[in-house]
């Protein structure tokens, strides 16, 4: 359960207006289970798609908001059976049985209307770079990647590797995956920043304690809806793998190259070795060039409406920082929250259930300010 706090309060003073808008959701509901009949919707993959998200979003609220009428309905003719005097004494528990029951039936409703990030449910392109630090961020870089990998099997993930530039100690300069399976993106979508390692490197004689970072950036797959694009929109270019991958990969010329948009401000570069076949790395990297055109339109969007709902990676300077991994100490701090573990070594090993809980926790009670403060932002706006 949430703690209270006023932003939760507020929303939940606001519960009863935000009821209101319930009544189009029942008949839209009603319309979309409809189309889920009509075969020129089964005909349609990408209508069939987006119509059955839809459903899946409403049918809980729709369930919760019906049980709730039926509640709230018997509340009141129990109610009414407190002025008979025969019926009083039962009347009274009823009351009290109903009145828990709408409670908690409002604090679903409240849960249910926060409005959801709409890409959560998308795949993952997850981009780890070594920053600030030189091998060791590169080697803490490759720790991380490993950490990831490990949360996401405990979720039934599958983190496939697209693209890595090794470096000589071990690590990685820098390394795309792509994630793929349920909600991959709620899983991982906090993940993004620059997260900072305090240790003492193996190199190190005099036993000081060195500060690297790596960024982190974890961009929802487009879907073919997201983002159009054109072949004439990007320039392609094939050479020989030097990564890992076997000799048949060192032999041939797999490895793709995309360039969008070269030579302009726009300009962006993908590179996928990784796979032995170069219509594969193609389509990876593809997918890959798709995220972050949709990363720089949504980024766009919301600078342009003042809404920071994405941390940014920054630059990747030791200052920066969303999370601090201090091993002497083994603890773990996300800067975000405040949230504290010492249970570093089970974090690396993808433990970073607690964390990813707290944050998803704080999002939720932030979506919750928003959508209390909404009316009276529009209130405040008509009076002017």
């Amino acid at each position: 359960a949430l703690a209270a706090t006023p932003a939760l309060g507020a929303a939940r003073a606001m519960l009863h207006v935000m009821i209101d808008t319930l009544a189009p959701m029942v008949e839209e509901f009603a319309e979309l289970e409809q189309s889920l009949g009509d075969p020129a919707t089964l005909a349609d993959p990408k209508a069939y798609r987006r119509i059955t998200r839809r459903y899946s979003d409403l049918k809980p609220i729709v369930a919760a908001y019906q049980r709730y009428k039926e509640v709230t309905d018997a509340e009141a003719e129990a109610t009414e059976l407190l002025e008979d005097p025969e019926f009083a004494a039962l009347a009274q528990a009823e009351v009290a049985e109903l009145h828990a029951e709408k409670e908690r039936l409002e604090e679903e409703l409240q849960a249910l209307l926060v409005p959801k990030d709409p890409y959560d449910r998308n795949d993952v392109i997850l981009e780890i770079r070594a920053a600030a630090g030189g091998d060791e961020a590169s080697l803490f870089a490759r720790e991380m990647l490993e950490m990831y990998e490990r949360y996401c099997a405990q979720h039934q993930l599958k983190l496939s590797v697209i693209d890595t530039a090794a470096t000589e100690v071990g690590g990685y300069g820098k390394v795309s995956a792509e994630v793929r399976g349920e909600n991959a993106y709620a899983h991982l979508k906090f993940e993004s920043g620059v997260h900072r390692v305090q240790r003492v490197p193996s190199t190190e004689t005099q036993g000081r304690i060195h500060t690297s970072t790596v960024t982190v950036a974890v961009l929802p797959e487009a879907e073919d809806v997201d983002v159009e694009l054109s072949p004439s929109d990007y320039r392609v270019d094939v050479f020989r793998s030097s990564g890992p991958g076997g000799q048949s990969v060192n032999t041939t010329d797999s490895a793709v190259r995309l360039t969008y948009k070269p030579g302009t401000d726009e300009e962006i570069v993908v590179t996928c070795q990784d796979g032995k076949s170069q219509i594969k790395n193609k389509e990876k990297a593809l997918t890959v060039l798709k995220a972050r055109l949709l990363e720089r339109e949504r980024s766009k969007a919301e600078a342009e409406a003042r809404e920071a709902r994405l941390v940014q990676i920054g630059t990747g300077d030791r200052s920066e920082k969303v999370r601090t991994y201090n091993v002497p100490q083994s603890r773990v701090t996300d800067h975000r929250i405040g949230f504290t573990t010492h249970e570093l070594d089970q974090v690396l090993a993808g433990q970073i259930d607690p964390l990813v809980e707290a944050l998803t926790q704080a999002d939720h009670v932030q979506r919750l300010a928003e959508v209390s403060a909404a009316p009276a932002k529009a209130e405040a706006h008509g009076a002017s």
